[in-house]
């Protein structure tokens, strides 16, 4: 970024931590956010809405949400932004809350022909879900897999109801997908390359994505030419029908027989060094710090 470049950006606050169950995660983005921007030249600082008054936003020109979860990816902190005249990264306040509901993304998919696993949403009473075993139970709004747990049969359903339920009123039912999942970030209207995760985790659970050390980000995927055009053509479709914007990525099944299989959006995904977006821009050849200055130009007028 020019120095006058930077000029022109201005104050940027840079928010991060918050209330959620994701607020650890959030301090790592944030703060490697906030390094990159003021390497940049830029005038930027780190803004918690867990210890500041949200209405102090208003003294800034622009504002780079590394906010994960509730409060900073599910459009409230998008519609206090709005309202205070503030530019900000990522998408807006219907997209980003269609991103975290999981479930009403789903519906959205189902809607426009786009594929997407059978799922339903359960509450303490209700019965067994009615689309077959294995199940993979989440809560409908959150995030880094939090509250997940695979269901093998209605024996295993309660105590993973139980779980899901700490984090979220809503519960999801989804079908189990035998396969091989990949993420795929998007920055402006460009699928970035493809990244292939692999596990010895039943699937990519929260200890699998941040503790375990055998955890595997495959870039490039190995996927053929023809397949990474498809799958990148069918992440941007999914992040546009739910209103997506800017920056994010979609997380996607590919199962035993070839097909692909949406399972959810991140608008605000993680920036560390060593997360998954700044994985596939590298291969892409765009460095953390031209990333996260693209990604807060999007963002300005």
């Amino acid at each position: 970024m020019t120095g006058s470049t930077a000029q022109r950006v201005g104050r940027v606050a840079v928010l991060q931590g918050g209330t959620s169950a994701e607020r650890p995660i959030s301090l790592k983005s944030g703060a490697a956010v906030l390094a990159a921007l003021q390497r940049q030249g830029v005038c930027a600082e780190a803004f918690d809405p867990a210890e500041r008054r949200l209405e102090e936003l208003a003294a800034f020109d622009a504002a780079f949400i590394a906010l994960h979860g509730r409060g900073g990816e599910d459009g409230t902190v998008q519609g206090l932004l709005e309202l205070l005249g503030v530019p900000y990264t990522g998408s807006g306040v219907l997209g980003s809350a269609l991103g975290m509901d999981k479930w009403r993304c789903k519906r959205l998919w189902q809607g426009v022909g786009l594929p997407t696993p059978a799922g339903q949403l359960l509450d303490a009473a209700a019965p067994a879900p009615q689309i077959g075993w294995p199940l993979i139970i989440k809560p409908s709004r959150e995030g880094s897999s939090l509250g997940m747990a695979r269901v093998e049969g209605p024996e295993e359903l309660a105590a993973a109801y139980r779980e899901a339920a700490v984090y979220d009123t809503a519960v999801l039912a989804e079908q189990w997908v035998e396969g091989t999942e990949y993420t795929v970030a998007l920055l402006g209207d460009r699928a970035l390359p493809s990244i292939r995760l692999e596990t010895s985790h039943a699937f990519f659970d929260y200890a699998a994505k941040y503790e375990a050390a055998d955890t595997g980000h495959h870039c490039p995927s190995g996927l053929d030419a023809a397949d990474e055009a498809q799958l990148g053509e069918l992440c941007r479709a999914a992040f546009r029908a739910v209103g997506g914007h800017g920056w994010g990525r979609v997380d996607v099944m590919r199962d035993t027989a070839g097909h692909w299989w949406l399972l959810e959006v991140n608008t605000i995904p993680g920036m560390t060094d060593h997360s998954l977006v700044p994985i596939a821009a590298a291969e892409a050849g765009i460095g953390f710090d031209e990333l996260v200055v693209r990604i807060l130009e999007e963002a300005l007028p």
